[in-house]
């Protein structure tokens, strides 16, 4: 049923909304802002941090703005001595379940909490410390101090495995990673930690952060101290967000700015992974296309997300032959480096320093995987999140706003369109279909735009005409572990119901991913999606196969199915449960 309007007045401001909507909502579409901590537009209202009290006109208490519904002639008071006094208080309390570590938090560049401290004049030790004997945790590459958790119970919701429990009640309530194991006598679900980081995001005040955030940022500068060469590579869904932390408008495309920080903190060569993105959809699209024509394992998955596959291998090691063999663009890149590179400026491969950028927390998982080694190397030796690059550029002084943008190095600067676009759900499934076409019709498809797998909703499908084969594929996008958990529900029912799944952790794909900048919602990571799509729609080449430096490569240096195997392909098993860490504190975490 399509909502009504309704009047009401907020601070002697008369607005017009929608009859759904909560005075929260109504405020913030309206450019009136209300505190809140545990409010946030992806989730469900919680109305724990009581940070959202307004006085409404005929109710004798205060009401909590985030589920307070509109009503008309309602008549709301954001502000006033009681108000104040009230937040004052629930502050007061807030900080004494959050022990404080600004420095190396992922919100030190705009946190709420020292915000509200300062505009409500907040004695931030008036009560004592009750967390700080609570324990840390390292779990993969996250860790969760509990000495900062103010249990708005975020992180519970948003976890897409339910790893993260509420352990305890009253004031000895707490959030834990699930300890919950199957014995002889009882079994039980046992859960594990997939890394993709959306709790990092969802955290209003930095519990959660990823091993050594900010604190190992500078680690490869001292290999390069020591004599190496310091290679970078950053992902697609990094230039359209890293902007967003030096002010500038939320999708604005800072490619070449990124290129000039990067040189400007010391790389040596600066290279763009959806380059890696084009030789991944050739050859994820050559396999597909394979699968297809000789009655091999279908569905075939996609396997770019580092969090898609943990799940696969934990909780579904059933469909670990579904999932395609070809690496992540991110392991490509490192593998083209130590090979193809290394080989053409005639180095050791053990000379470069291969960091990658990337927007997703479970990258830095992926990179430490000994089953992606090429002759004993790791391809990638160091991850930095997009927070983290940020991070550096501002302590070494280096503004996005200012710096003159610069070129990407040869022969990694210029992807296609199709590389571009992985950085958003439905990106990857686009970018293959429009080769797999061609290497199934012979042709190239009249129109690159696939407008079916385009969008934000969680779930997305079409049908790819074949006219070669008189066939049609069936194929699906989801975004969020919730919208993959529905795609195989129907694949459990139906085995044959899709050819071929996209399939990312974090919604919107990589533009949501848990390493990107903070604050994040739907319209932000929209923003960012729609800023690649208008990259890719501008680039003279949009077609993966197309790209002339992936075919020249493939073509003159990988003459060996060996060779080209080991930088390519790989293979996936079921793994074990991640053991917990207990750290005495965060600088403890290891990578």
């Amino acid at each position: 049923m399509k909502p009504g309007k309704v009047k009401i007045i907020i601070d002697d401001k008369e607005i017009l909304v929608d009859t759904r909507q909560t005075i929260m909502e109504a405020a913030k579409e309206n450019g009136i802002e209300i505190p809140g901590l545990c409010y946030h537009p992806d989730l469900d209202v919680k109305a724990n941090c009581r940070m959202c009290m307004v006085e409404v006109k005929g109710t004798r208490c205060p009401q909590t703005a985030c589920t307070a519904v509109v009503q008309e002639g309602m008549e709301i008071k954001t502000k006033g001595q009681k108000i104040n006094r009230l937040r004052k208080f629930n502050l007061e309390l807030i900080f004494a379940q959050h022990l404080l570590e600004c420095d190396d938090c992922v919100w030190k560049w705009n946190c709420l909490l020292l915000k509200y401290a300062k505009e409500y004049n907040v004695k931030k030790t008036r009560f004592p410390d009750r967390k700080k004997e609570r324990p840390i945790t390292q779990f993969g590459p996250i860790v969760f101090d509990q000495t900062k958790c103010i249990d708005c119970r975020n992180c519970v919701e948003v976890c897409p495995v339910n790893y993260l429990e509420v352990e305890g009640r009253g004031s000895d309530i707490g959030i834990t990673p699930s300890r919950a194991k199957s014995c002889l006598l009882k079994k039980v679900e046992e859960k594990d930690c997939i890394h993709c980081g959306q709790c990092i995001v969802h955290c209003p005040v930095g519990a959660i952060e990823t091993a050594g955030e900010f604190e190992y940022s500078e680690r490869p500068f001292e290999a390069k101290k020591q004599g190496k060469i310091l290679v970078a590579e950053f992902a697609p869904a990094v230039r359209s967000s890293l902007g967003e932390m030096f002010g500038m408008p939320y999708g604005e495309v800072v490619t070449g700015k990124v290129t000039a920080g990067l040189r400007k903190l010391g790389f040596d060569y600066v290279f763009d992974t959806s380059v890696s993105a084009d030789f991944t959809t050739v050859e994820e699209a050559m396999e597909l296309a394979e699968r297809i024509k000789s009655g091999g394992k279908l569905p075939m998955f996609t396997s770019c997300c580092p969090s898609w596959v943990k799940y696969v291998e934990f909780y579904r090691p059933d469909l670990l032959p579904n999932l395609t063999i070809v690496r992540s663009p991110q392991i490509i890149m490192g593998g083209l480096l130590k090979t193809y590179f290394a080989d053409r400026i005639k180095v050791d491969p053990r000379k470069l320093e291969v960091v990658s950028i990337m927007p997703c927390t479970a990258k830095k998982f992926e990179s430490r995987r000994p089953e992606l080694k090429i002759k004993d190397m790791y391809p990638v030796d160091f991850v930095l999140t997009t927070r983290e690059l940020g991070n550096l550029f501002k302590k070494h002084k280096i503004d996005l706003k200012t710096i003159e943008p610069e070129l990407l190095d040869d022969p990694f600067g210029m992807p296609s369109g199709a590389g571009i676009i992985y950085g958003t759900s439905g990106g990857v499934m686009e970018a293959a279909l429009r080769t797999v076409y061609f290497l199934l019709c012979g042709k190239d498809l009249e129109c690159a735009n696939l407008e079916q797998v385009r969008g934000a909703e969680g779930i997305k499908c079409m049908m790819a005409e074949v006219p070669v084969l008189n066939k049609k594929i069936k194929v699906a996008v989801a975004a969020g572990m919730e919208n993959a958990r529905k795609l195989l529900k129907i694949l459990d029912n139906n085995p044959s119901a899709y050819d071929y799944i996209e399939i990312m952790a974090c919604p919107n794909g990589c533009v949501g991913g848990g390493g990107q900048p903070l604050p994040v919602d739907n319209v932000i990571r929209q923003k960012r999606s729609e800023a690649l799509y208008g990259l890719d729609n501008a680039s003279v080449i949009r077609l993966a196969h197309k790209n002339p430096v992936v075919m020249d490569v493939l073509k003159n240096y990988f003459t060996t199915e060996k060779l080209a195997h080991s930088v390519f392909h790989t293979g996936y098993k079921k793994k074990a449960k991640t053991k917990i860490m207990k750290l005495k504190n965060s600088r403890e975490s290891i990578l």
